[in-house]
């Protein structure tokens, strides 16, 4: 079982790659239907920065920058499946109203107490992604004994709490780059097989992330798409259900070789 690819989509003036690009509806739109055109699976939108440093911005900001999209974009092609990257439940509540199938919260649901309880009531998916701090304090000397293991504990945790809560199908992200040092960041991908048995399935954000900039070079995050790529290839077998990304192409030729030569 190869994973699925899910296109990034950041509807945001300050996403530290795409920032600025997509926050016109239309052009938003427009993107999303070149990504899955490109072989996306899944399209991730975002309507509040996660990046070191950034700060939250207030619900109803984040609704208008949101539900437009998810809404045009339902209503462009009715067989996106469309994922809200957000840790609001307002937020996730009105996008799963709007036409959106699952939601991506990088909190694992411990910015909202009412997450969990509105994925449930629309019978959604949820990703529960790992971060130390916030995204304003994250990057501040982030510190683990054992990174695996202290992640893996969080995350199962959080897994019993969203079904308890009654979410049947959950997904857990080990946060790349949330809150972890470049060598908390390869301990984690070294160990992906870890985080297998917690859920329904593992998702993988490294795209075009700083701590590659940091072992590479490269600097600007758009250049580190081929690097993305590698690191991919290299954890092909890894348990990973779905990789997001911002380049679908490079992945979906990635994907079809891998098929070819590993099946």
């Amino acid at each position: 079982m190869h994973p699925l690819l899910m296109g990034v989509l950041n509807v945001t003036p300050d996403s530290f790659s795409d920032g600025g690009r997509y926050d016109v509806c239309e052009q938003a739109v427009q993107h999303a239907c070149m990504l899955r055109a490109q072989g996306a699976d899944w399209i991730d939108i975002g309507g509040e920065s996660t990046r070191p440093g950034a700060t939250p911005v207030p619900v109803d900001l984040e609704c208008s920058r949101v539900l437009p999209v998810v809404r045009d974009l339902a209503a462009a092609d009715p067989s996106v499946r469309i994922s809200v990257d957000t840790s609001k439940s307002i937020v996730a509540q009105q996008a799963l109203e709007a036409g959106a199938h699952m939601i991506n919260d990088v909190s694992a649901g411990r910015h909202d107490p009412h997450m969990f309880s509105v994925v449930a009531a629309h019978s959604a998916p949820i990703v529960l992604m790992h971060m130390q701090g916030d995204p304003q304090t994250m990057q501040v000397q982030p510190t683990y004994s054992d990174v695996v293991r202290e992640v893996t504990e969080i995350l199962a945790e959080r897994v019993a709490s969203a079904r308890a809560a009654g979410i049947t199908r959950v997904l857990v992200d080990p946060g790349i780059g949330f809150g972890k040092t470049r060598d908390h960041n390869l301990e984690l991908l070294r160990n992906l097989d870890a985080f297998a048995s917690l859920a329904d399935g593992v998702v993988l954000g490294v795209s075009r992330k700083r701590f590659i900039g940091d072992i590479t070079g490269v600097q600007s995050p758009d250049d580190r798409d081929v690097a993305t790529a590698f690191v991919h290839a290299l954890l092909w077998n890894a348990p990973v259900s779905m990789i997001r990304v911002h380049n679908i192409t490079l992945h979906a030729q990635l994907r079809t070789l891998a098929v070819a030569m590993l099946s």
